[in-house]
């Protein structure tokens, strides 16, 4: 709305499509706590994503516990399907369950198969627990369709149909959507986006700012706009909603974004330079014209101290990503480099 503002933007994980977004996050708790039977327990989140993490966590050329390339996995449920000797849900899935699972991983759309809103990643369940916990939708989507759209705390939940997405979309509560794709402006005034997210990233689905990316690339290029001169999105593998990573998983993911530590560290400590921190890339963008292809990822045995090193690794800019070299360190970033898939 004001492009002259500011001349460098970091945006992580951005809440940028507010009337979908939100009822989004309603969805995706309607869609676990509608039947009993269909219900996926909290406890086989965990389960869900280290079975995933065995099937696609080689794609990068390394079986390392970190999925790089979550839309590249051919994802087989069969290991997950309860049989007679496994029949308990908090070790497998029923088939109701099974397309509980199928529902949520793929796009959300209404019934005339039009987006709402795009889906989460192979890889995030273990952070779905920030939308699919206690028995009923989240709060900040049920609240958001009670309140802000006006259809009031006696509102039921399980009533839910296309007409609740067809008024959020009407009444765009608050003007919060930030969905005008045309970045022209800033781009002329000379400003520079750096653009996040989490590949496992249960709290806003990752796949809405893939659309975001597509959406603004395809309004900015036919116009001649040269778009990575300007703008560049970093998927971070492994990473769950601006910050965090799985136990199992332990990705390098910091690179001293907001939110990133719990006790206010500044930069990344031991490389703070433009290298590992995206405040100082982005900077050095802004005032050097030098644009980051990559921001190395690190990785801490102790986040809170950051006190020992255990991993680095490059985070690529879209839509390269991150191919181990064969050889080195594979815990070292200077064993890995940014690639083409194609």
């Amino acid at each position: 709305m004001f492009p002259q503002d500011f001349d460098g933007v970091i945006a992580g994980a951005p809440a940028w499509w507010t009337s979908r977004q939100q009822i989004w996050q309603f969805w995706t708790g309607y869609v676990n706590y509608i039947s009993n039977a269909s219900e996926i327990p909290f406890e086989m989140f965990d389960t869900i994503g280290q079975e995933v993490l065995r099937q696609c966590d080689g794609q990068d050329g390394l079986v390392d516990t970190i999925i790089s390339d979550p839309l590249g996995c051919n994802f087989d449920t069969h290991p997950l399907i309860c049989t007679n000797s496994t029949n308990a849900t908090s070790s497998c899935l029923t088939s109701a369950q099974l397309a509980t699972f199928d529902t949520l991983t793929n796009d959300f759309t209404q019934t005339n198969s039009t987006l709402v809103f795009p889906k989460w990643f192979l890889g995030s369940e273990p952070d779905w627990y920030m939308n699919i916990d206690g028995g009923s939708p989240n709060i900040i989507g049920l609240g958001y369709i009670q309140y802000m759209l006006g259809l009031g705390p006696e509102w039921d939940w399980r009533n839910f149909d296309d007409s609740v997405v067809q008024l959020s979309e009407e009444l765009n509560a608050g003007q919060a959507d930030a969905s005008d794709y045309d970045l022209s402006p800033f781009i002329e005034g000379g400003g520079k986006l750096i653009h996040y997210h989490g590949l496992a990233d249960g709290g806003i689905a990752t796949g809405a700012s893939y659309y975001l990316f597509d959406q603004i690339d395809r309004t900015l290029t036919p116009k001649g706009v040269a778009l990575s001169d300007s703008y560049r999105f970093f998927p971070i593998p492994g990473m769950g909603h601006c910050t965090g990573t799985a136990t199992f998983v332990n990705a390098p993911y910091y690179i001293g974004g907001i939110s990133m530590t719990n006790n206010g560290q500044y930069s990344v400590r031991g490389y703070q330079d433009a290298e590992h921190d995206v405040l100082l890339a982005l900077m050095d963008w802004v005032e050097n014209g030098n644009a980051p292809d990559s921001i190395i990822g690190t990785a801490y045995a102790n986040y809170t101290t950051e006190d020992v090193v255990t991993r680095q690794r490059p985070i690529c800019a879209h839509p390269k990503q991150a191919r181990f070299n064969g050889t080195g360190d594979p815990n070292n970033a200077a064993s890995w480099t940014c690639q083409m898939l194609y």
